[in-house]
């Protein structure tokens, strides 16, 4: 996994572009938002989440896609419950998972984050394979935007309280911290 600054764009996964993107109004980038996101919901790896992100959920396949096929989001990354990872849009774009959100007084935080998708669900323990897929992805995107510090990775509950809840109670933040200081990437 190696990341391009030139292009926003990481070798070694799979890429999917999604439409629902633009450009950042002022080019940075210095938050790290995890999310989690599974559709249907509470069901893993249906290959739905890249057909939202693309805008291409068959409706009538599901009575929640009635409900959320007129959403236009996206969010730079996808890692599955196997730990692949897909790309969605370059991270010098804005990609569209953030919503009203607040960050440190600052409103819009679509403008100058990069959003990570975990398939999952607030309750359910995510996998060893996402962990260490995350791992590796935060210690690379740190190290090309080293303005994203220790204080500025985030979960969605934490920039859109009492709008948003993940990436939930399930998600092991301890386990995060400590892989990336075990690493020399959390400090």
């Amino acid at each position: 996994m190696r990341v391009d600054t030139s292009t926003g764009w990481v070798s070694g996964i799979r890429h999917c572009p999604s439409p629902n993107y633009n450009q950042r109004p002022h080019g940075e980038v210095s938050l790290l938002v995890i999310h989690n996101i599974s559709l249907p919901p509470g069901q893993f790896g249906t290959g739905k989440v890249q057909a939202f992100f693309g805008n291409q959920l068959v409706v009538d396949e599901h009575p929640y896609f009635a409900e959320i096929c007129h959403l236009q989001v996206s969010a730079h990354f996808l890692i599955e419950r196997d730990g692949a990872v897909t790309q969605f849009v370059s991270c010098l774009d804005r990609a569209w998972h953030a919503g009203v959100s607040q960050f440190q007084g600052r409103d819009n935080c679509n403008d100058f984050s990069l959003g990570i998708e975990l398939e999952g669900t607030d309750e359910q323990p995510y996998t060893d394979h996402q962990y260490q897929a995350l791992i590796e992805l935060t210690e690379r995107l740190r190290q090309a935007w080293p303005a994203i510090t220790v204080e500025r990775i985030c979960g969605h509950c934490d920039i859109a309280p009492g709008r948003k809840t993940d990436p939930g109670p399930a998600f092991d933040w301890a386990r995060l911290r400590a892989a990336l200081e075990v690493r020399g990437t959390w400090v």
